[in-house]
């Protein structure tokens, strides 16, 4: 089953796919764009359907500047707490929203069953490099570490996109790109990996 996820694209390509959690957020994603946008890179958005209503002008700018969205849940649910039919509701309530064939389960957690139920409307996207940006207790410098060091062709790294992580982001976002760059890596949509549009 768990082959059956996308985990990471070509490891013959010197390209890597990132990715973000949980927004959109006012404090966080007007930063995280505006870093994006200067260094002409493109990402994947999971975003929350609760927070798509609180800031919708949020959600169309991350549309407008040519990133790809996808679906990370309405309310962020535990899968393994959750019983299969409310976690299969939440998660097609927040695609009336956002609209989009890709789904994240939230915390990575999803049982067989949510996961064969979905599978049929959805491709589940996990991940290969998750360097703890969400962890208070790594500092910048251990988080770009982190992605550097497990870092390979066509890895999907996850970041998150919420208030909690802007003062970390400031520091660590550009960095993180500037090392990725050095590294000649080339940054790529998730969509380039399946039949994914929108």
């Amino acid at each position: 089953m768990f082959k059956n996820y996308l985990w990471h694209g070509d490891r013959s390509k010197k390209e890597v796919f990132l990715t973000f959690d949980d927004g959109p957020h006012p404090e966080s994603t007007p930063f995280i764009l505006d870093i994006l946008s200067t260094y002409k890179v493109q990402a994947t958005f999971f975003c929350l359907g609760e927070n798509i209503e609180k800031y919708p002008q949020l959600f169309q700018r991350i549309k407008e500047e040519g990133h790809q969205v996808g679906n990370h849940s309405y309310s962020h649910l535990s899968g393994w707490s959750t019983s299969t039919k409310k976690y299969v509701d939440d998660v097609n309530h927040a695609n009336k929203l956002i609209n989009s064939k890709l789904f994240r389960p939230p915390y990575g957690r999803i049982t067989p069953q949510q996961a064969k139920v979905l599978s049929k409307n959805y491709k589940i996207v996990m991940w290969d490099v998750m360097p703890g940006d969400f962890d208070e207790r790594r500092t910048e410098k251990e988080v770009v570490n982190n992605v550097i060091r497990h870092m390979d062709c066509g890895s999907v790294i996850v970041l998150h996109d919420f208030l909690f992580e802007h003062a970390k982001n400031e520091i660590f976002f550009p960095q993180l790109l500037d090392k990725i760059s050095e590294a000649d890596y080339t940054f790529s949509l998730i969509k380039s990996l399946c039949d994914c549009q929108p």
